[in-house]
């Protein structure tokens, strides 16, 4: 590997530490969480790709203040992942590696497993490119056949910068006010329609996100 890319994971979780000890953080949902934390019950939580970049901080101070539980990510088997998977464990995050090609069947095997291990996963199901706001296939799947819950996460920050990528991906300014919101918590059983379970939690992620939007513009 390059060594100026090496050098980029540690550096990345270096300034997002910093910017995150300097944001003014409001959360709301914690307390509709802990009895899970607690029992050590495995979840899914969803966050819109554009709004990931402060998620792994916020696990870990989560993890500090209220109890949750370190989170696994998903990063590809590619270079590219590599730097993700370097990136996400230097702030406590496991990492499920698995191929999103081929329709994510490699992927979706892998998160099977980490889940039914009693682990939490997070997911970006816009991701890895979009459409933007459109919640995939695989993350009902995964629900569906483990059991376990999905929850919903929104992220905002303001003021913050808005990149001229495809998930018009946000960068928090410092000393920026800021909220996490986790929405209720959905069950998707084996025999569900899909499609309306995937209408379902792409509709609870824009209320969440919606909701972590209004609560920094008041």
């Amino acid at each position: 590997m390059n060594p100026l890319l090496a050098l980029a994971p540690p550096i990345a979780a270096g300034l997002v530490r910093l910017l995150g000890a300097t944001l003014r953080l409001r959360a709301e949902g914690v307390d509709m969480l802990a009895p899970s934390w607690t029992a050590a019950r495995p979840l899914i939580y969803c966050v819109w790709h554009g709004r990931i970049l402060m998620v792994p901080w916020l696990n870990a101070r989560l993890r500090r203040s209220d109890g949750a539980r370190a989170v696994s990510v998903l990063a590809s088997r590619s270079r590219d992942g590599g730097l993700i998977a370097d990136y996400a464990g230097r702030f406590g995050l496991e990492v499920v590696r698995g191929s999103s090609s081929r329709g994510g069947a490699g992927a979706l095997r892998a998160l099977v497993t980490a889940v039914r291990a009693g682990r939490d996963v997070a997911l970006a199901p816009d991701g890895p490119r979009g459409p933007r706001g459109q919640l995939g296939s695989g993350i009902v799947a995964l629900a569906a056949i483990t059991g376990a819950p999905v929850v919903p996460l929104g992220f905002a920050a303001r003021p913050a910068w808005r990149l001229a990528t495809w998930d018009e991906f946000q960068i928090p300014s410092p000393f920026a006010r800021a909220a996490l919101v986790f929405g209720a918590m959905t069950s998707i059983a084996r025999d569900a329609d899909r499609e309306r379970a995937r209408k379902e939690l792409e509709r609870g992620l824009d209320e969440a996100t919606a909701a972590a939007d209004r609560l920094v513009s008041a």
